[in-house]
């Protein structure tokens, strides 16, 4: 599965999504969603701040680090890529590529002052930047869809708790079983849920994006449609995440040309952006570099790391059952924060929330969660502050839903396998 030719040498890169997340969410609502694989929140999603200045204070690390991996194209996979964006989404950038941003003068003078500002060589900058391409493709898979199907829970919970993937996560499991006993122990995020995450994101491994990373970035922090609802704050969200991408290769001594992952820039297992990958990506190897394509201990450690950042809560349930009474449960006021964790246990059954057992003894705040189920009734649950964690790896209730569901669907063969 992890298959790898040497591809560079980066130390230290929020995600923004994988392939095979979009190739899902295109599959079960029919249409391609916004820019994140990070495709399908449910609820209105916020973007990162982008940094004006990147200094990596473990800079001096850098010599030591060793080469990450690239795995080999991905095969299709006939039940997760069933669309014609997301089949399109795997043919090689350059078949849809535009003019090269050595022909952008709004590109060219950008990189003279990132240049400037991050203390990069303008001459490196720019040779690399200039060899970018515009992808149009990268652009029509940002844009929300024209004629948006009804969100079904059933029909994106089924594309992710499938038989294989349940099976390829409890080998993935059993492999690298010490890793993840290690990350729990350091990190407090359980096993089954770091799992999940590389599951539902890349298939563990198999899927990790075939786009050239620097023509993505360049393409979204350039050519951002402009049809977008949001287009000014993820342009300049991208603009952030492509000097966090010059940054790492060439402190690294990588070239920028080489590195493949998904259409908005997200590598390796975990697909981790640039800016999650500086700040949240960990040598839990312990080689001396970090390597999200071709070590799953580093990106088991990564991931797990990257919750505990976003306050990961050991021992806390993501969810509890809640029963809603039509009529008599408050629900402007109860879906009004959306999927942040506002109300006591006390405030939420007085609005009509009806929670038992352990619920009631939840000492954090809670959010009623809704999960739309196309033309029939939703589904709720009461959030707690980690279901909220979740959706800090991909801004989506659905998704954060999916990675519950499949690491307790693991856990149980695990379980049963012992």
């Amino acid at each position: 599965m992890f298959q790898h030719s040497p591809l560079i040498r980066i130390l230290n890169i929020h995600p923004y999504g994988s392939a095979m997340a979009l190739a899902v969410v295109l599959s079960a609502w029919g249409s391609a969603a916004s820019a994140q694989s990070e495709t399908t929140a449910h609820t209105s999603k916020k973007i990162p701040a982008s940094t004006s200045s990147v200094k990596d204070p473990r800079e001096a690390m850098a010599k030591k680090s060793r080469a990450l991996a690239k795995p080999k194209a991905p095969k299709s996979h006939k039940k997760t890529q069933t669309s014609k964006q997301a089949k399109g989404a795997a043919v090689p950038a350059a078949l849809a590529a535009g003019l090269f941003f050595s022909e952008s003068n709004a590109a060219m003078d950008w990189s003279s002052q990132a240049a400037e500002r991050l203390q990069l060589d303008p001459q490196w900058v720019r040779k690399h930047l200039g060899q970018a391409r515009r992808l149009h493709s990268v652009e029509r898979l940002v844009l929300p869809p024209s004629s948006p199907a009804a969100k079904n829970w059933a029909a994106y919970r089924a594309r992710f708790i499938e038989p294989q993937r349940i099976q390829a996560g409890l080998r993935f499991w059993q492999t690298h079983r010490s890793a993840l006993e290690r990350a729990e122990r350091e990190f407090g995020v359980p096993a089954s849920v770091v799992v999940a995450i590389i599951g539902v994101e890349t298939f563990y491994g198999q899927y990790t994006g075939n786009f050239r990373v620097i023509d993505a970035l360049a393409t979204l922090a350039f050519h951002f449609p402009a049809a977008h609802p949001r287009a000014a704050a993820r342009e300049s969200f991208f603009k952030g995440e492509l000097e966090q991408f010059l940054v790492l290769t060439s402190r690294s001594g990588a070239d920028p040309l080489s590195i493949r992952g998904s259409y908005a820039g997200a590598m390796g297992l975990p697909q981790f952006m640039p800016s999650s990958w500086a700040r949240h990506a960990v040598d839990f190897d312990g080689n001396g570099g970090i390597d999200l394509f071709g070590s799953p201990t580093d990106a088991i450690g990564s991931v797990a790391n990257y919750f505990k950042a976003f306050d990961w809560r050991p021992g806390m349930p993501t969810h509890y059952p809640v029963t809603l009474t039509p009529g008599q449960t408050d629900m402007d006021s109860l879906m009004a924060p959306d999927i942040l964790p506002t109300f006591s246990v006390a405030n939420f059954v007085s609005k009509g929330a009806s929670l038992s057992g352990a619920a009631l003894q939840h000492t954090g705040p809670l959010a009623l969660i809704e999960l739309r189920n196309g033309t029939e009734a939703p589904s709720y649950v009461a959030g707690t502050e980690n279901f909220y964690a979740i959706t800090r790896y991909n801004w989506s209730s659905y998704y954060a839903m999916a990675v519950i569901d499949l690491a307790e669907a693991v856990a149980r063969e695990m379980q049963s396998s012992r």
